[in-house]
């Protein structure tokens, strides 16, 4: 096992693994909970209770795979492309669309943060949780947040759009596949608009040009509310 650790194999084994792990069960019982990403999780931090492993080794040892995360973000430009008179007609209903989101749910988890009042580190780490961890982390750690917290923070709010997106459209009543692009790429980023991308292409492009709008508006919002907290 150690020589596996020091050439770095293992790491990149067992996420491979365990994400598949998670794609059979989401085959095979079709249910939200199932969600790849959240079972690769929990298979993760299990084997690495039961084996000891240092949790650093882990991550250095995935380093090269974290860094596909930012090429992989940027090819979902690709169903924006495909989609583009679609929504070039629809764009000033996205952008305002985007925008009264992005800025809805961070005065809420502001006001609710400091209500509770919790502490300036943690409510700054966990404002950006909304936006891909490419924009939301860096901007967590300039304004003195914990890059760890909001990255968690990050994946559990992709994970839940990911899981109860569509419930939700259902529940609300929201057919339009804009509206329901708006609401993925808004509330849960990338792992929502990998779920968006398979309710229709339509939904999945509006997804993907709603969180890059969401992206550049929380790096334009996230100082002025971080100088409140």
């Amino acid at each position: 096992m150690d020589k596996f650790l020091q050439i770095g194999i293992l790491p990149i084994v067992l996420t491979l693994a365990v994400f598949q792990i998670g794609q059979l069960c989401q085959r095979r019982w079709k249910k939200p909970i199932f969600n790849p990403t959240l079972i690769g999780m929990i298979l993760v931090v299990v084997f690495l209770l039961v084996t000891g492993m240092d949790p650093q080794v882990y991550a250095a040892g995935t380093a090269h795979m974290a860094w596909l995360m930012t090429p992989a973000t940027i090819s979902l430009a690709i169903p924006m492309y495909e989609q583009f008179r679609i929504l070039r007609k629809n764009l000033a209903a996205v952008v305002l669309g985007v925008a009264a989101g992005s800025a809805a749910c961070m005065v809420f988890l502001l006001v609710c943060g400091l209500a509770l009042t919790l502490e300036p580190t943690i409510l700054t780490s966990l404002l950006p949780k909304s936006v891909t961890t490419a924009i939301g982390v860096p901007l967590s750690e300039l304004y003195g947040g914990i890059g760890a917290l909001t990255t968690a923070a990050i994946i559990i709010t992709g994970i839940l759009g990911n899981m109860f997106g569509a419930t939700l459209c259902r529940l609300f009543r929201i057919t339009d596949p804009v509206a329901q692009g708006v609401a993925f790429g808004t509330a849960s980023h990338v792992i929502g608009t990998s779920k968006a991308g398979q309710i229709s292409p339509l939904t999945g492009a509006a997804s993907s040009l709603s969180l890059v709008v969401a992206g550049l508006l929380t790096a334009v919002l996230f100082p002025l509310l971080a100088a409140v907290v």
